[in-house]
């Protein structure tokens, strides 16, 4: 004859296992798919997203972007659309301050007689 006290144990020694198999379950399916987007962000690394060819890196100034050889595609990676902006700035200043440069010369410079 069974008594309910010798049920108990066994009902909360199941309910623990259960969890514990959830658990493990949960965790393996987490790593399994963590795996599978490291592989497929492998498989897409350097590559085109129009085509899908190779990407090839090549410096331009301070900023190396990404140049597809099939499709000629220029991609650029987070930031460097910006450096190229200031970069553009910086040489807009520069020319205007040679351009004035330039002209202040020219006035300081005493006038020849003719």
């Amino acid at each position: 004859m069974h008594h309910p006290s010798e049920e108990r144990p066994r009902k909360n020694e199941d309910e623990y296992f259960a969890r514990e198999n959830a658990e493990l379950i949960e965790r393996m399916r987490a790593k399994l798919d963590s795996d599978r987007d490291a592989q497929e962000r492998k498989a897409h690394y350097m590559k085109c997203p129009k085509c899908g060819a190779d990407l090839v890196e090549r410096e331009h100034g301070n900023v190396k972007v990404d140049i597809c050889q099939e499709c000629r595609g220029m991609w650029l990676d987070s930031g460097e659309l910006d450096l190229i902006r200031h970069m553009q700035q910086q040489r807009v200043g520069q020319f205007v301050d040679d351009l004035l440069g330039m002209f202040s010369r020219r006035k300081s410079r005493p006038e020849t007689a003719r």
